[in-house]
């Protein structure tokens, strides 16, 4: 109830307003800071080039520029490329874990109602002793060999 009354006054004070006024305002700045730093960028690039175009001829610094920017956007996909597959796997784990949790709340919540009637018990203890039982088949499995495949 606390929070809710702290967004109706921080509303009614005009608060928000000012906060989104800076935040545009911020942005703007930051917009115009980085076009800046391009230009910037873009000259130090071009003086890079008038040097070693002086230095080794327009033709070897052109190739060399050219070549240089390449291996740059090869490196940058390949980052970018590592990063997003350790990412997926990070978010198909958290997913995974999820969803189990999705499950173990939606089994507690069914559970009071599966236990009230007759048929409850038998819905409940079925499925549990064919866990028990796969976990019992599963601990007495002796594990496929893997040098056994080597030996044939």
């Amino acid at each position: 109830m606390g929070l809710l009354v702290s967004l109706i006054s921080g509303f009614a004070s005009g608060e928000t307003a000012a906060a989104m006024r800076r935040a545009r305002t911020a942005a703007v700045i930051y917009v115009l800071a980085t076009l800046a730093a391009l230009c910037g960028l873009g000259f130090l690039v071009g003086a890079a080039y008038i040097w070693a175009a002086a230095r080794y001829g327009s033709l070897a610094a052109a190739l060399g520029f050219g070549a240089g920017f390449l291996v740059i956007a090869g490196l940058i996909l390949l980052i970018h490329r590592l990063m997003s597959g350790a990412s997926a796997r990070r978010e198909a784990r958290r997913r995974n874990a999820d969803m189990k949790m999705i499950g173990i709340t939606a089994a507690l919540a069914v559970l009071p109602t599966l236990l009230k009637g007759k048929a409850g018990l038998g819905l409940i203890l079925g499925p549990a002793a064919a866990l028990v039982a796969y976990a019992i088949y599963r601990e007495n499995v002796k594990p496929d060999d893997p040098d056994e495949g080597e030996r044939r």
